[in-house]
Parts: structure tokens; sequence; C-alpha cells
């Protein structure tokens, strides 16, 4: 049943922090169908890692979920948070400020990344003219050649001339 899942899923997790294994050994559920029920709920907004790393060992994802997690609670809430999942509120706020200095970090490099598309432009611009200058000069030399060697041919004129 879902609350049985829901159990086991919670032993995973702080403060209990299970192993698969002997989870498995204790329901006689698989071990693959207890990762099956543990990424489902991961998945679901779960946002504690059921293994025993530290929180300083947490993948940026989990940190956001938690910051995304506990962005609307209370000084009381967050506190009960804290404790039942094995974090102070000191890391949750230090996550926070990485999230959004991050956020700003973006969007300075886009800023960053739109001056550097317009330099761009502007070089590619001036380069096609100089190529398009350089094409034109290029086919003139060829046509005075041409005529050149037809004023030669036609007039008879040596190099000597």
């Amino acid at each position: 049943s879902e609350e049985f899942k829901e159990a086991v899923v919670r032993k995973m997790m702080p403060p209990h922090l299970v192993s698969v294994s002997q989870l498995s050994r204790d329901t006689g559920v698989s071990d693959v169908t207890l990762y099956k029920w543990k990424n489902y709920y991961l998945n679901q907004g779960v946002v504690v890692p059921a293994n025993k790393t530290k929180s300083k060992e947490w993948t940026a994802e989990d940190k956001l979920a938690v910051v995304i997690a506990t962005a609307s609670f209370n000084e009381i809430q967050l506190s009960e948070y804290c404790r039942g999942k094995g974090l102070y509120k000191e890391q949750i706020d230090q996550w926070k400020s990485a999230a959004l200095s991050g956020y700003q970090n973006s969007s300075l490099q886009n800023k960053i990344q739109t001056i550097h598309r317009r330099e761009d432009k502007q070089q590619i611009k001036k380069l096609t003219r100089e190529l398009n200058r350089k094409d034109k000069a290029l086919a003139e030399t060829a046509a005075l050649l041409v005529l050149s060697k037809k004023w030669n041919a036609t007039w008879g004129a040596n190099e000597e001339d």
C-alpha cells in the first residue's frame, strides 16, 4: 500500500537512515524495488538524500530543493524541519544565498554574452565590407589584365614598349 511505501521510504531518510540492504532484509521487499520507491519519492519532492552522506556532500539540486521547500516556512516550522532532516538553519541560509548569487551571476553572464554578441556582429559587418571591397578590387584587376591582354593581341605591342 502507499502507506507502507511511505513508511519504508521514511526509514531511509534522516534521522533513521536505514540502508537499503537492511530495509530489504527487514521488510522482505527487494532492494531494486526499494530503490525505485526511493527515486519515485525523490522525484515527488522528498528532498533529503536517502543515504548517509553529510549535507556538505549533497548535490546542488538537493540543496536547491531544500531552499525551495523551506522558503515559505516561519522560524518555528524551519526549526522543526531542520531537526527532522538533521540540518542547521545556517546551512539553509548559505544555500539560499549561494542560489541567489548563482542567479545573479547568470544574469551578469547573459549581459556579458549580449555585449559579446553585439561586438561580434559589428566585427562581422566590418569584415564583410572589407571582403566586398577586396572582391571588387580583385575583379577590377582581373578586368584590367584581360583588357591588357586583348590590347596586346589586337595591336601587337611587344613587351619592350
